[in-house]
């Protein structure tokens, strides 16, 4: 089935600029793998070794958190929308207020 796949400014040069893609796959593992496919480097850019997502990368399907709705083996349905989100590294602490 064919979802929606918003990706983030770092990594659209991969698809030649385009912000969002289509997927196929029942799962959202399905999915960003087969980017892969498409597009080669999201797997290297998305994905440890092992297979799981890097630490650094968040995924939302419809806005939700896949972490806590099964992970990569998080069910699709035709429409769906996932978004990669890089994380933010840095913050705020006293030494920088001044």
């Amino acid at each position: 089935m064919s979802v929606r796949v918003r990706v983030p400014s770092p990594l659209r040069q991969l698809t030649g600029g385009a912000s969002e893609v289509e997927a196929e796959g029942s799962t959202v593992g399905e999915a960003l793998h087969g980017l892969e496919h498409s597009f080669p480097g999201f797997e290297a850019r998305l994905f440890e070794a092992g297979g799981g997502l890097r630490h650094f990368v968040n995924v939302y399907r419809n806005d939700e958190d896949i972490r806590g709705a099964g992970g990569l083996d998080a069910a699709l349905q035709a429409g769906d929308d996932l978004s990669i989100v890089p994380a933010v590294a840095g913050g705020w602490s006293p030494a920088s207020a001044d």
